[in-house]
Parts: structure tokens; sequence; C-alpha cells
């Protein structure tokens, strides 16, 4: 099951209580106070972890708690500090914290607008980010010995752990976002230019979960695809599917909207294309003004000329890249990934001069 958003609770863990003791040993009288301090409680860590690609898990399992510290003895014996909770996310997802549930009126309906102050984005295998420290264990009473008090019953109960509400999104890493109506073909090309095999079928929304494939190419170049399910008219008013899947589009650095051309499915090409050119448009502004590539897909199933034609006149209009494809056959694919590839090389040349570090003048 894929699973991109859940609500989750986070709580840290409790420091220990300092301990109020006294020395008591044969031949040492007034041996003065020996209370040792409380452990400190355990922090909360997400941690971005390649060995996963869904949040499915925390749909079961939404309560998170690290232990809490132990108790300050006497002889001056620290309580045992609880070890940290290391959570395990897939890398690209975004913690988002959210106000506790009692915060929140009955009568509110929560959005996927409403997922709350961006905490961390998690992009890079191994990154770590502490979500909710720990409490600090509390003093003993040997801590708080002075030249005029030297017999303190003085002591701190230890601090409480940090604790927070909640949301983490998922936003799949890929270079190519594969965009269009169900049933333009999608999962057969990311079929048939990767190792994935989502669910072909004659049937709209046959792709309800989006998929990862790797594309490898000559000269040890690669790059990742993702195939989001099919957007219809009105996808951003929740129509079909809705917008929902989108924003695993959001990191990619080129589109390839494919667009059925053969007249099976009994729509218009240039309409299609236009849509779903609005769909995107309405769902973020940022992303329709990704660099796109048009693909023509079924040209083995090309009855009508005519509609490849108009459909191409439509992407030069735009300026767009043209491909005609087909999946079944090969026709055409090769030449599409070699102009996906200079998409993803200009993308990552321009990610690469935006991190790079001038040198001191």
């Amino acid at each position: 099951m894929f699973v991109d958003e859940v609500d989750i609770h986070v709580a840290a863990g409790g420091g220990g209580r300092g301990c109020l003791s006294f020395r008591r040993e044969k031949f040492i009288p007034r041996g003065g106070p020996d209370g040792g301090d409380g452990g400190h409680g355990g922090s909360v860590y997400i941690v971005a972890t390649a060995h996963k690609n869904t949040l499915v898990d925390f749909r079961y399992h939404p309560n998170f708690e690290a232990g809490n510290g132990k108790h300050g003895q006497g002889s001056n014996k620290t309580g045992h500090s609880a070890e940290d909770l290391e959570i395990g996310v897939p890398v690209g997802t975004l913690i988002f914290e959210k106000d506790p549930p009692e915060a929140v009126p009955e009568s509110t309906t929560v959005t996927q607008s409403d997922s709350g102050r961006l905490w961390a984005d998690l992009t890079e295998e191994g990154q770590r980010v502490v979500i909710a420290k720990g409490g600090r264990g509390g003093r003993g009473n040997a801590r708080f010995v002075s030249s005029t008090n030297r017999a303190p019953r003085r002591v701190e109960p230890g601090e409480q752990g940090e604790e927070r509400w909640l949301r983490l999104q998922l936003k799949l890493l890929a270079d190519v976002g594969l965009v269009g109506f169900p049933n333009a073909g999608k999962s057969t090309l990311i079929s048939r230019i990767s190792a994935a095999r989502p669910k072909i079928a004659d049937y709209l929304f046959t792709t309800l979960s989006p998929n990862l494939g790797v594309v490898t190419m000559s000269n040890d170049r690669s790059f990742v695809v993702a195939d989001v399910p099919g957007l219809i008219e009105g996808a951003h008013e929740g129509h079909g599917l809705g917008h929902r899947f989108l924003r695993h589009v959001e990191r990619t650095k080129v589109l390839i909207h494919l667009v059925d051309v053969s007249s099976s499915s009994g729509r218009d090409t240039v309409q299609d294309f236009e849509i779903i050119l609005h769909e995107l448009q309405q769902f973020d502004v940022g992303v329709a003004a990704k660099p796109q590539i048009v693909a023509a897909s079924k040209t083995d199933a090309l009855d009508e000329p005519s509609r490849l034609a108009r459909l191409e006149a439509a992407a030069r209009a735009l300026n767009l890249p043209f491909h005609p494809i087909s999946a079944v056959t090969g026709e055409g694919l090769d030449a599409l990934l070699e102009a996906a590839w200079r998409q993803i090389a200009a993308g990552r040349a321009d990610d690469a001069d935006a991190t790079m570090v001038l040198p001191d003048a």
C-alpha cells in the first residue's frame, strides 16, 4: 500500500528526578549530602532512509515515545540517561508541525493545506533532524552544597520531554514526471524504459499510486522517472483522483506530457493537452512552469494522421519539444529519452551552480 501523508505524535522522554540522600557510613559522622542527579530523557530524531518508500507503517503506528531518564541515587550515583529514539522515513519526506488536537475546534475540517509549519525537508539519505528534545535530569541535593548550607534538602524534578504533533508528507525524488489523462500510456512507457512493473489495464485509473523507475542510458547515464495517476478535467476541484499525487512531480526537472493520439479514447488530442496544462496551472504555477516535453503516445494505433498533426501544431505553438512515440514498438523512445536527458543535465547544472560556495574575497 502506498501512503504519502500521515499524522503522527512524538514525545521525548522526561528527565529523572534528583536524589535526596545523605551519606550514612560507620565511623563517618555527618557524611554530608550524596544525592546524585537524574538521567536525561531520550530525544526523538527523524532520519531519512533509502530502505523505505512509503509512509504506510505510520498509519498503523502513529505514536512514538522515547524512554525516560532514571532517577538519581545515593552515593552520588547519576541515573542512566535514556537512549534516543530514531524514526526512519523515506527520502523526500517533509515534516510539518501541527497544533495539538485539543487546539483545533471539532467543527474545523482539516485539509492538506493545513499541514502546519514546515520543520524539515529530508532530501538526502542519512539526513537527521531532532524533532523533540528529551528533558534534562534533575539535580540531586549534593549539587546544592554551599558554605552556608552544608546539608541541603533541595532537589530538582526532571524536566518534561518535548511533545509534538506532526504531519509527514512524502514527495518522491525523481528527475522526470509523467503526466497526462488516464490510459494515456504512462504505465506502459515506464515499464518499457525501466524495470518498473506497474499495473497495466484498459480501464480508467489503473494507476492508483505513483510508480518510480530508473532509466539507464549509454555512457553511464541514468535518471529516475515517476509515473503519477492520471488527471482529468476538474482534478483541482477533486474530480477523479484529484491533485493529490501531483506533489510527487514538484521536485522533477522536466515533465513528459503524454497524449493519446489513437482514436480509441474518443477524445480530442488538443483538448486533452490543454486540459492537463490548465490542471497543472491550477495545482501550482511552479509545476506548470517546469520544462515540458510533449509525447504523442500510441502512434502504433494511429488511424487518423490529422490527430497527430493537430497536437504537434499545438505543442509547437507553445515552443514545447514534440516526440511521437510508441511504447509497444519502441518507436521514438530513444529520441524522447535523449531530449529528457538534456533537460535533466541542464537542471542538475543549475542545482550545482545554486549550491556552489564562493571563496572568501
